[in-house]
């Protein structure tokens, strides 16, 4: 549990706000077990150890007694986080730090700078950041020791264009890939091909020993594909950037800079990312101390211990997040008729990250829309709730971390004169939501797991 002091304000579970309702209590002691065990602080402390010159990380031993400086560099909502605990682990034995946290997520540190940035757009202090970091990174020789902290934001967090393309150049391009529905990895695809840091650049840099630790927001916990790999090896290709942007008919809209750089890369003019195979490549400790699953599983063992029926989902929530609220909705009611009996309480467990396609200029974000489209699917069905949850705390550009609906809210929306379908189909459903005070507000809660999906019906 907590303890004053050591964690910050907003990871404190009775600051946890959710929607007035008869399942309230019950559902913020499921919340605030997902949270509690996505918390990075106490994952790295459970993962790296330091006892005289050797450094535990996970299963494997590190003598520094030949290490001169060890220096941390991070990116990432939960990178702060991270790197309080690695203050605590390293104490006097870490020489330097650099984090890069998504603004309004920065944390007190002791021997780490903490620089904010633009995310999910990349922005001018980012790049003024990740500046400093790659100097920090270059200046270290084989006798030292970088440790690098990785969460989900990074890819944002980390802007360093390629020679030739601007940094409006990448914020347009990434706009356009944030609005046209390709999943994350599709983007990273795109982002390490436009980057100096991403796609194993960052080990590249380096004449350092690295230990890099993740705290993963990808599912399958591609290690490439978490902030867009800056010291993993990359599978992809030019020619696979130039295909994300073709399938989703933006090619002609990016910025000319980022298509005639993609296609000198293709022509192979300019240097490919850092494939699998390299010596640099394999040289790289990696360890994942946080994810998606860990987060689910506390979940429903929490909701297990409190009487209810309860079913984890393996496989994750993807696809645009209407339609994926539908067919949760349909998978919960299969689920609990199945052997055609209805089993109460009941819950049922998953996570994933669904895309929107956005039209138009609305307010919200993927958690808000699966909610909102779920309590359609829900609607008159008695003592049943949906909840759509950003770990994250932030739920696209909104101040809420997602939204608690249930059977009745598309009757109390009729009578408010909310119509949810316009909101759907206008991608406008902070407004709609907030009339009806369905929001859940955490503020910023210092990690990222990708988010949290439940079907309660009690």
């Amino acid at each position: 549990m907590f303890q004053a002091g050591r964690y910050p304000l907003a990871f404190i579970p009775m600051l946890l706000c959710l929607p007035s309702s008869p399942a309230r209590p019950l559902l913020h002691r499921l919340l605030t077990a997902g949270l509690e065990a996505a918390d990075p602080y106490q994952a790295l402390l459970k993962t790296v150890s330091l006892k005289g010159t050797s450094l535990r990380v996970g299963r494997r031993t590190f003598d520094l007694s030949h290490t001169e400086r060890v220096v941390v560099v991070g990116a990432g909502k939960a990178s702060a986080r991270m790197a309080q605990a690695v203050e605590v682990v390293l104490g006097e034995r870490l020489d330097d730090g650099l984090v890069i946290v998504k603004t309004g997520h920065s944390l007190t540190t002791k021997r780490t700078t903490v620089f904010e940035a633009g995310h999910p757009i990349p922005n001018r202090a980012g790049l003024r950041a990740t500046q400093r970091l790659l100097r920090l990174a270059q200046s270290l020789s084989p006798s030292d020791l970088l440790i690098v902290l990785l969460s989900g934001g990074a890819s944002s967090l980390l802007p360093a264009p390629v020679l030739g393309v601007t940094l409006a150049d990448k914020q347009r391009t990434t706009q356009l890939l944030l609005r046209c529905g390709a999943t994350i990895n599709e983007i990273n695809i795109v982002r390490k091909h436009l980057s100096l840091i991403k796609g194993g650049r960052l080990a590249a840099s380096t004449r350092a020993k690295i230990i890099t630790l993740v705290l993963s927001d990808v599912i399958g916990d591609d290690l490439g594909s978490i902030g867009s790999g800056p010291t993993a090896a990359d599978p992809s290709t030019f020619a696979d950037a130039i295909a994300v942007l073709q399938h989703y008919r933006i090619w002609a809209a990016v910025p000319p800079a980022v298509r005639r750089y993609l296609k000198r890369g293709q022509k192979r003019e300019v240097p490919e990312t850092l494939k699998p195979g390299s010596s640099r490549g394999r040289s790289v400790h990696h360890h994942l101390i946080g994810s998606n699953t860990i987060m689910l599983e506390a979940v429903a063992r929490t909701a297990q211990q409190a009487g209810l029926f309860t079913e984890l989902v393996a496989s994750p929530i993807t696809g645009e997040a209407l339609v994926a609220a539908k067919q949760f909705v349909e998978l919960s009611n299969a689920v609990r008729t199945r052997r055609g009996r209805v089993r109460r309480p009941y819950c049922m467990v998953a996570g994933g990250e669904p895309t929107v396609t956005v039209t138009g200029h609305g307010k919200g974000g993927r958690a808000q829309e699966f909610a909102t489209a779920a309590a359609l699917e829900i609607s008159g069905l008695s003592n049943a709730w949906v909840v759509a949850l950003g770990s994250d705390g932030t739920d696209g550009p909104t101040d809420a971390a997602g939204a608690f609906v249930s059977g009745e809210t598309v009757s109390r929306a009729k009578r408010l004169k909310v119509d949810l379908r316009a909101a759907l189909n206008r991608h406008n459903t902070y407004p709609a939501l907030k009339k009806l005070r369905c929001h859940i507000h955490t503020g910023p809660t210092g990690t990222n797991v990708n988010d949290l999906y439940l079907f309660l019906q009690l």
